[in-house]
């Protein structure tokens, strides 16, 4: 954080930040952030009320670790991989809603070895369970607790703006993306978890889902240069059923009864479908 200070802006003027002994973050109206024992920055005042828990964070991470998203991850990697291959600079990546850290820790491992002059990796999340995680358990990068819609970095800093299965800020990104800095976003397509979604709403209208609207979104705020799809299936035993039941927000609409129908399951093949939006700043 000390060698990249230059990176931050304060949240709350926007004025640039220095490290004092290595311990805060201080802009020059003299606004402090700490640094967490634990070696993350916190950039809120408060903890927003969110379902997102310790709970879910260590079943996604757990889901992550036992390879639920690795073909995701070796997409998202082979891209930054050909996108950055004649940059010269060290490479910085912000996960805007990295939640506890697993897939920018995976993608980091895959394109790191790739790079001229090392990565930077940065993730960002408004849950501080979940940026609590993700220092606990990757130490490699920069973690942080923010609001997309007040990051605490200085304009065209990032090469490389992930965002996967969160919402966006797309203002925010396009102010921190840099010169020919490319936004890689995932969104899910309508089989992704079909299975979970069955058994939690049966035939009612929430089985559907249509990404539609999104993509247009994105392409209103973006030169859209790609769409890249990704499908797959991944069985799973009972006590990764478990995980998967807690880590996904489809689980909060379902009655506990068709929660403890999935939880019950011994064995189950789960769809993955997601489709990578690949953008840049309009010229």
């Amino acid at each position: 954080m000390s060698e990249c200070e230059g990176m931050f802006r304060c949240p709350i003027c926007f004025m640039p930040m220095k490290m004092d002994q290595l311990k805060s973050l201080i802009c020059t109206n003299h606004h402090c952030f700490d640094v967490s024992r634990k070696g993350y920055l916190n950039f809120l005042n408060r903890s927003p009320k969110t379902k997102y828990d310790k709970r879910l964070f260590q079943a996604r991470q757990t889901m992550c670790q036992n390879g639920f998203f690795e073909p995701l991850i070796e997409r998202i990697s082979r891209r930054i991989k050909q996108e950055s291959g004649t940059k010269k600079q060290r490479i910085r990546i912000l996960d805007a809603g990295c939640g506890e850290g697993s897939l920018l820790s995976g993608i980091r491992e895959k394109v790191s070895p790739h790079t001229a002059n090392g990565l930077l990796s940065v993730g960002v999340d408004i849950s501080k369970e979940g940026i609590l995680a993700a220092s606990k358990a990757y130490s490699d990068s920069i973690w942080c607790v923010a609001d997309l819609a007040k990051c605490p970095f200085a304009n065209q800093q990032f090469d490389f703006i992930l965002n996967t299965l969160s919402p966006s800020n797309y203002s925010e990104f396009n102010r921190m993306l840099a010169n020919d800095g490319t936004v890689i976003k995932v969104i899910p397509e309508k089989n992704y978890l079909k299975e979970v979604r069955e058994v939690f709403y049966g035939h009612t209208p929430r089985r559907e889902y249509s990404n539609e609207g999104t993509v247009k979104h994105f392409a209103d705020h973006f030169d859209l240069l790609d769409m890249e799809h990704v499908r797959y299936r991944v069985a799973l035993d009972r006590a990764l059923i478990g995980h998967l039941v807690r880590m996904t927000p489809l689980s909060w609409g379902a009655t506990e009864e068709r929660l403890q129908k999935m939880l019950d399951m011994d064995s189950a093949k789960i769809t993955v479908e997601l489709t990578i939006l690949i953008g840049k700043t309009f010229a």
